[in-house]
């Protein structure tokens, strides 16, 4: 992961825009937001699926640095006082707060249009088809139907009284659909067939809900020095999630559950699926 966090980077130190002009301001708000860190979770998902399918590296890096400029956006837009009014974020102040909140705003406007920029360039693959097919992907996966309608779900959390159904519903949108275009653009890139395609995006459904309950659990028992973030913030907020309705032994047990049914997906591929069939896994003990 720390090898393909850094192929990433370098892809996208020389994607993003340098600061120049007028609004250089905007720029360096942008390169503030995705240089900030992180574990770069999403490409690596995107490398790895690609792998599977003998997609070409370069593409692959491409649209790993795309999903991470769009990720990186929603962190932006979600980090906002209208939003869940966060001052850290990967363990330094929130774009809003080292620039202001104009600027994160149009920082995160821009980071996501960047994303189909790097999709719709013939860099990222030959074919015509497959470009659409990835940006077509993508904007379901952020879109209304997407994250977009999973952050609008999360909104109305803390004056809602939400069961599990409508948390994990909740958790698939805002957070699992990014992880679902992670692993299925490699099998497009590939230019795979839908019954891989389908394999890809059940593994990362249940490897996405992996990452959110323990993500939760970091919430409740972690700090903010170990996670770069603010912790607490759901339960301040009166928000319920699997850890507050299962409680912390039944939400450890749940989400080894559904790591395993998330590597039970790449049996088909063997030894070439092991680092994917490892990552549910390894959510399961983390720090941060």
């Amino acid at each position: 992961m720390a090898q393909s966090a850094r192929a990433v980077d370098a892809i996208l130190e020389q994607i993003l825009p340098k600061p120049h002009g007028l609004h250089a301001r905007v720029q360096e708000a942008m390169r503030y937001a995705v240089f900030a860190g992180g574990k770069r979770l999403r490409p690596f998902l995107v490398l790895e699926s690609a792998r599977l399918f003998g997609a070409k590296e370069d593409g692959a890096l491409r649209a790993a640095a795309a999903i991470e400029a769009l990720h990186t956006y929603s962190l932006v837009h979600d980090d906002l006082p209208c939003m869940d009014d966060d001052a850290l974020r990967r363990g330094r102040p929130t774009a809003h707060i080292a620039f202001d909140e104009a600027t994160a705003v149009l920082a995160g406007d821009a980071l996501l249009t960047i994303a189909f920029e790097i999709l719709a360039d013939p860099a990222t693959h030959p074919s015509a088809e497959v470009r659409c097919q990835l940006a077509a992907r993508l904007a379901q996966a952020a879109g209304s139907n997407g994250m977009i309608g999973g952050q609008m779900i999360d909104m109305r959390a803390q004056d809602a009284a939400f069961g599990a159904n409508e948390i994990m519903l909740l958790q698939r949108l805002k957070t699992g659909q990014l992880f679902e275009f992670s692993c299925e653009a490699g099998a497009i890139l590939g230019e795979a067939g839908e019954a891989d395609r389908g394999r890809l995006r059940r593994y990362a459904r249940n490897m996405g809900l992996v990452f959110q309950i323990t993500d939760d659990l970091l919430d409740v028992t972690s700090t903010a020095e170990k996670t770069g973030k603010g912790v607490g913030k759901d339960q301040n907020k009166g928000k319920a999630t699997l850890v507050s309705i299962y409680g912390v032994a039944h939400a450890r047990a749940e989400a080894q559950r559904l790591a395993e049914a998330a590597a039970e997906e790449l049996t088909l591929y063997g030894a070439a699926a092991a680092r994917l069939h490892a990552f549910p896994f390894s959510l399961l003990d983390r720090e941060a």
